[in-house]
């Protein structure tokens, strides 16, 4: 647990060695999926007042599908569509630093706390911005931070259109 933990903290100080580390290292993917978890219930947890607590579970399924589509997404673009002559890289590559990317979310959790939660939630979203994206840049293999910014620019447009398309053909989120 101490391993995981000190993961977390160094990925939330955008260690570069840890996105390696974990890159390299298939045996930490279901450390990555529990950082996802626990992002999103940080979130459900510090938004529970103004979402509802059916909602936590909902958010919960979508974190993880979100992040599984996102990884995919970056792994395409980064290798397939914008990618340095030294990339190499696989979906499990993204799937474990992205995961870890997730980190800064448990500070979502303080926003439960009356009349700081939207700062808090901005704060977070922000940090795992750049979170991700050195997570993206190591797992590709970049000497170009800016390129990875491009790849999760775009898959990041991709699947906000994905979700919108979902959404309107299902008629919107479901509501609990």
């Amino acid at each position: 647990m101490t391993i995981f933990v000190n993961r977390m903290i160094r990925a939330a100080k955008l260690d570069v060695n840890l996105y390696e580390e974990v890159e390299a290292d298939k045996s930490t993917l279901l450390q990555a999926m529990g950082v996802v978890v626990l992002s999103s219930i940080a979130a459900g947890l510090g938004s529970v007042g103004t979402i509802g607590p059916g909602r936590v579970l909902f958010g919960l399924v979508a974190a993880l599908g979100g992040w599984y589509i996102w990884a995919y997404l970056n792994y395409f673009i980064g290798t397939k569509l914008l990618p340095e002559p030294q990339t190499e890289a696989d979906l499990g590559q993204l799937l474990r630093t992205t995961g870890f990317s997730s980190s800064p979310g448990l500070i979502r959790v303080f926003g439960i706390i009356p009349g700081v939660g939207p700062i808090i939630f901005a704060v977070a979203s922000i940090w795992m911005l750049v979170t991700m994206v050195i997570a993206v840049r190591q797992a590709l293999d970049y000497t170009s931070t800016w390129r990875a910014v491009g790849v999760c620019a775009i898959g990041w447009i991709i699947q906000t259109v994905i979700l919108l398309l979902l959404f309107s053909l299902l008629g919107g989120p479901p509501s609990v």
